[in-house]
């Protein structure tokens, strides 16, 4: 009876304009999935039809519809969201009497088996989901329940760019006895103390209450309760989470799995809690790392139109609630279709932003330098397999001159580890040169046996700067310049210092000091940005960019692919380049990179199949330019 009634649901809102549909099914199957299973049915088949007499009933499409002939041809188009009744035309003529007979008796037919399912399964349904609350009503949390709240390792880096990089953590194999098999339907939660830690944790957190989640941090997870202005600054860029969905098979008494989705995001996550078996009220551990959307979880896609008007939307709710603040751009077939920008650059002198406002990038620059060295391999002027220490002969540490090769610092995999830190902060401003960093860093050994593991590193791509100097006997920033940036048509992007005069160079603003408001990033910058990132650009030079190296302006065929082609994975469904992301959700592929420090995100996307690329550029915390490149990206049509 499930399955007949979701099915005739269905029917029901098939039954819509089309343009209803593309609009709200989604949301209307989502609602009927989401409490059909409490004795809802017949209120949910009920508004159903009230909705569709409301889209109808002024062509008098009712009886129309189940009883007439539909005649399809064009009328005029109309302007962005209204209806032109999708075209349909309806044929005045009288119907001969068979007709009307027969369409009236499907009509009743049709609405006599809604009738009968509905009640029927009203009146025979009488499980609940379990809920922490008790309330029976699954897939949300409790509306108030006791104050606990764990700490979150999570992903969220505000010096590199928003990357999947969740491990399945092991766990119990017994299944719930209590769980249904996955069927589509929000799922019925154990009723387990891991459970109703996890929730109690989501309503604090969720709440944004700091009084609150201190408490619970004290109460239930004393081993976190110094990082509670961690955790807000953590529910600040991600607004909270919503519940999704749980992990039957890992899910046991004292341990909870399952995803939750940012509210206002597309992005998912996979958490972990795991409590005491002394004592179940006290939080051991709980982990957040950021996962693929799961493919039950898919977005369908819009049209063009559609999406780029979703996108409109969007960006102007975010700026609204002061989370986005840049500009955004996307293109077809090297064409720009979309270009928008909004916030200040300069909050004091109010000076707005535009398209043509120069933004931080952060790590993006990668790409500028893993296209560099490939260009000197193109060029013949250094082998990827060569170590480092073939071009760097007076490196200090020995093991990452002789082991380390130029293909892993591409790569991550050379070890070579990070340079942002307490060494970093402290002497920030003296650190002017690529050679700079050599002397304070380069006598550390590699944090792994080089080759063996993809880490994230963004030394690795400094010391490529060095590498790119030396092959080429040229200033890297010199070298990029005129072999990069003036070949794709970039007029500009550059790493000018920080003391410099640059116009048109927006403020990033950040609140990752704890800051409740927004205050400039000045005291976290770099003296300028290096081979590893920190240069600025717009979102328009970032368009030249992508279109030069698909059009194959700065490498050839077999250096573009091995560019921008993955080597290494790092999540399923997404694997890393030589300085560029390589990713494929829900059957689509974009390649390039993202960049995010304090007052500073962005991303850019090119997907080589439709011709679309997409870049969006913030002067502000992560992830204000990735949430809506992720947005946008997975509505466009593939």
């Amino acid at each position: 009876m499930t399955n007949l009634s979701r099915s005739l649901y269905r029917c029901l809102v098939q039954l819509h304009p089309p343009a209803f549909r593309r609009r709200f099914a989604p949301e209307m199957f989502w609602i009927f999935d989401e409490i059909a299973d409490h004795d809802a049915r017949v209120e949910l088949f009920t508004d159903a039809l009230m909705s569709l007499a409301r889209q109808w009933i002024v062509r008098e499409a009712i009886q129309k519809l189940l009883i007439g002939e539909l005649r399809f041809g064009p009328l005029p188009a109309t302007g962005s969201g209204q209806f032109s009744w999708e075209r349909i035309e309806f044929d005045d003529r009288p119907l001969p009497p068979p007709r009307v007979i027969q369409g009236g008796i499907v009509a009743f037919v049709f609405f006599t088996c809604i009738t009968f399912a509905a009640f029927q399964q009203a009146h025979s349904f009488h499980g609940a989901s379990i809920s922490p609350s008790g309330s029976g009503f699954s897939g949300a949390p409790p509306a108030s329940g006791p104050n606990v709240s764990g700490g979150t390792g999570s992903d969220y880096d505000g010096r590199e760019p928003l990357t999947n990089s969740a491990a399945a953590v092991p766990g119990d194999q017994q299944q719930q006895q209590s769980t249904p098999p996955d069927d589509g339907r929000p799922p019925r939660i154990p009723d387990t103390p891991a459970g109703h830690q996890f929730f109690a944790w989501l309503d604090a957190f969720d709440s944004g209450d700091k009084a609150k989640l201190e408490q619970f941090l004290k109460e239930h997870y004393p081993a976190r309760a110094g990082d509670v202005d961690r955790e807000m600054q953590f529910r600040e860029q991600t607004g909270g989470f919503e519940f999704r969905d749980f992990d039957r098979s890992e899910s046991k008494t004292t341990k909870f799995v399952g995803i939750v989705q940012e509210r206002g995001s597309d992005q998912f996550a996979r958490f972990v809690m795991e409590v005491s078996p002394n004592d179940e009220k006290t939080v051991t551990s709980l982990s957040l790392n950021i996962i693929p959307r799961p493919a039950k979880f898919a977005i369908p896609r819009m049209t063009e139109r559609d999406a780029l008007a979703a996108l409109r939307d969007k960006l102007k709710q975010e700026a609204a609630a002061d989370r986005f603040s840049g500009a955004a751009l996307v293109a077809k077939n090297g064409t720009p279709i979309f270009t928008s920008a909004y916030g200040m650059a300069d909050r004091d002198k109010k000076i707005p932003n535009t398209t043509n406002t120069k933004f931080r990038i952060g790590s993006m620059n990668k790409m500028f330098t893993a296209t560099a060295v490939l260009q000197l391999a193109q060029a013949g002027k250094l082998k990827l397999t060569d170590p480092l220490g073939k071009y760097l002969t007076d490196y200090p540490n020995k093991n990452i001159a002789t082991k380390v090769t130029i293909e892993q610092l591409l790569s991550h995999t050379g070890g070579t580890g990070d340079f942002f830190g307490p060494e970093f902060d402290k002497h920030r401003l003296e650190l002017k040169t690529l050679e700079d960093y050599v002397k304070l860093y380069g006598a550390r050994e590699p944090q792994f046996e080089p080759g063996s593991r993809w880490e994230y590193s963004n030394y690795g791509f400094l010391l490529l700067g060095l590498v790119v100097e030396k092959a080429s006997g040229e200033d890297y920033y010199s070298y990029v310049r005129e072999h990069i940036y003036k070949p794709a048509g970039m007029t500009s992007t550059d790493s000018m210092p920080e003391d410099r005069d640059v116009p048109d160079r927006s403020i990033g603003y950040t609140k990752f000091a704890g800051s409740p408001t927004w205050k400039p990033n000045t005291d976290t910058l770099p003296y300028r940005g290096t081979s590893a990132g920190g240069g600025y650009s717009t979102v328009g030079d970032l368009l030249a960019f992508a279109t030069a190296v698909q059009n194959h302006k700065l490498l050839d065929d077999k250096h573009t692919e091995l560019l921008t082609t993955g080597h290494t994975q790092i999540v399923e469904g997404e694997k890393y380049a030589y300085g560029f992301m390589d990713k494929t959700e829900a059957g689509v592929r974009s390649f390039g990179h993202g960049g995010g420090a304090p007052g500073m995100n962005g991303d850019l996307r090119i997907y080589p199949a439709s011709g679309y690329v997409i870049v969006v550029l913030a002067n502000l915390d992560p992830p204000a330019a990735s949430r809506p490149a992720d947005f946008i990206g997975n509505r466009l049509p593939q």
